[in-house]
């Protein structure tokens, strides 16, 4: 019926549009000059005219200069007589007028498209707008079939915890009575926070296909229109139709888009939002009761939400979607990787631990890089080899072996690479050199790839300070090798002065300062940083100068008492261009030897 409806309304337009060309196109009126009758009978007793053509009570003619002229004729036989009695050629012509019929046709069929085209655009109406197009209030949320959803909590991994907290709210879903006989109340809202591509929005996909009730799937960017009142509307249209299917799961994806927090002033370009919101909490623990509505609603941003959105009785539940372990990213691979071709040479634990702080969406990015490698290659299922390569084009980015780079800029590349690579090797409980490249990859001309050995949920000062050495190293080598300065380590250096200056602000690291914390501008959360007086300001300044200098001073010395293990890098990366942590350690034992 929809097609009938959307073909018809393609005709209708075009019949409008025809009709249009052809009124723009038919002939138009022919214009005369008006003659007065009695200036006509002057002109026939002098001869200027000779002939004529009669329409009615219309007498035409056209004159010597090509002009044409008309005149009405009053209601006897003057003229006539006149024009014969001066042998003037008489034409007659009848008026055909259109049949009463098709006059009134041609009249009204402009309106009567019109209405049929309103009437059957007003029925078929817009998405998710209740089957009426202006019906702006309507909601728009996807209402999804548990029997067709194929996402089950077996397809989600390496998130455990988070999936036996939302198990529970399956099940009482499935057996509301076991709870209620035990006079517990399943929770109203479930928040579910954390980086982007942890699996939040997948993780509702689960529900909704393990629930088996229905499901209601919208995003937070969707309640919000330029109108004041249409995303109220919309919620109290959400939440009215979740009561009439319950129990059911209303999912809000990317609340943050409507649940920030709420300006103190009132007025602005945030009623609508702020509106939305309102309507938001009270349709969540408002006077009406609503049981068996559970909302579950994820977001990147939990930091910007509102306090009242957070608050027992609405969002009772906040589940933290963590980046995945080295366990879970084994999980998570094997997962994507059922839906390859996968060699028998694969370690899965191997390249698990060779990608700390990837998400679940990263992962499964990495496996279809290589699915898409072996395509390319021709090989007959994924090799180690190929999926470290898609490994490495995840982390680095792709390469870009066209770029012309001159031989000098090689050579310093080469040299800077190194001096990151051996200023990690030599610092104990820095994180060990997996791999270094001066192919360029990204923006960058070249990479030293770490990776650590134990999964950190928290760095000590001794880990950061290295990671400052480490930082700088490749800046010390290009000066000592090359006594210049380039470019090449602006991304460094920012990094560097990011870790000393937190180190220094936020972490308490400086005896000077001790544990205070000094917050630093956050325009996006609308902080405006921590006034501090002149003298605190140099003091910090003087503190991270001091770390940073030092950090300096201990890569320097590391760089200059292995400088021959230096230039032997720097000579392999010229030329294998990518060294790997094996060939490092020959170099650095064959350097200590000699």
């Amino acid at each position: 019926m929809n097609y009938f409806y959307k073909n018809l309304s393609i005709w209708l337009i075009i019949a409008l549009v025809a009709l249009f060309i052809f009124n723009m196109v038919k002939k138009a009126p022919e214009s005369f000059y008006k003659v007065p009758f009695n200036e006509f009978l002057q002109k026939v007793d002098n001869g200027a005219i000779t002939k004529v053509t009669v329409k009615e009570d219309l007498i035409r003619w056209t004159g010597h200069d090509g002009t044409r002229y008309e005149t009405v004729v009053p209601q006897d036989s003057v003229a006539l007589a006149r024009m014969l009695a001066n042998d003037v050629t008489v034409n007659t012509e009848k008026e055909v007028k259109p049949h009463w019929f098709l006059q009134t046709f041609l009249s009204w069929v402009p309106l009567l498209l019109l209405g049929i085209l309103w009437f059957f655009f007003m029925r078929s109406g817009s998405p998710g707008g209740g089957g009426k197009a202006m019906a702006f209030g309507k909601s728009r949320a996807q209402l999804i079939d548990p029997q067709k959803s194929k996402v089950k909590f077996k397809d989600v991994a390496g998130i455990d915890e988070a999936k036996e907290e939302l198990a529970e709210i399956v099940d009482f879903l499935k057996n509301p009575s076991k709870f209620t006989e035990a006079g517990a109340r399943i929770p109203t809202g479930v928040l579910l926070y954390g980086e982007p591509g942890t699996g939040k929005t997948l993780l509702a996909k689960a529900i909704a296909g393990e629930a088996g009730v229905p499901f209601y799937a919208i995003s937070g960017s969707n309640f919000v229109e330029m109108y004041v009142g249409i995303g109220a509307s919309r919620v109290r249209d959400l939440f009215r139709e979740g009561k009439k299917r319950a129990p059911c799961i209303i999912f809000i994806d990317e609340i943050d888009a409507v649940g920030r927090h709420r300006s103190a002033g009132g007025g602005g370009g945030n009623d609508e939002r702020e509106q939305t919101l309102n309507q938001l909490l009270v349709e969540m623990d408002g006077f009406e009761v609503n049981d068996h509505v559970i909302v579950i609603a994820a977001t990147n941003r939990q930091d910007i939400l509102d306090p009242a959105l957070l608050r027992p009785g609405r969002f009772d539940r906040q589940i933290m979607v963590p980046l995945p372990d080295v366990g879970g990213r084994e999980k998570i691979l094997k997962v994507h990787a059922e839906k390859v071709k996968i060699g028998p040479d694969i370690d899965w634990k191997v390249i698990a631990k060779g990608t700390p702080g990837f998400s679940g969406a990263q992962l499964a990015n990495m496996i279809n890089e290589a699915a898409l490698l072996m395509t390319r290659k021709n090989a007959p299922f994924i090799t180690m080899e190929i999926l470290e390569e898609a490994k490495d084009k995840v982390m680095m980015g792709a390469e870009r072996r066209s770029m012309i780079i001159t031989e000098k800029e090689k050579k310093i590349t080469a040299c800077h690479e190194s001096g990151h690579a051996l200023v990690a090797w030599m610092l104990p409980g820095a994180d060990p050199v997996h791999k270094v490249t001066i192919i360029p990859r990204g923006r960058a001309l070249g990479l030293t790839m770490q990776l650590p050995e134990i999964e950190r949920n928290s760095h000590d000062r001794t880990y950061l300070f290295n990671n400052l050495c480490t930082l700088l190293g490749g800046r010390i080598a290009e000066e000592i090798v090359f006594n210049e300065m380039t470019t090449g380590a602006g991304n460094d250096i920012e990094r560097v002065s990011d870790i000393a200056r937190r180190m220094v602000c936020e972490w308490g690291m400086s005896d000077a300062i001790g544990p205070v914390t000094y917050t630093q501008p956050d325009p996006l959360n609308g902080r405006p940083g921590q006034i501090l007086s002149e003298e605190t300001a140099r003091l910090i300044n003087a503190e991270v100068r001091k770390l940073v200098q030092e950090a300096y001073d201990r890569a320097k010395q590391i760089i200059e008492e292995n400088r021959a293990a230096l230039d032997a890098m720097t000579r392999a990366l010229l030329e294998k261009e990518t060294i790997s942590r094996q060939d490092i350690e020959q170099i650095v034992n064959n350097a200590q030897k000699t």
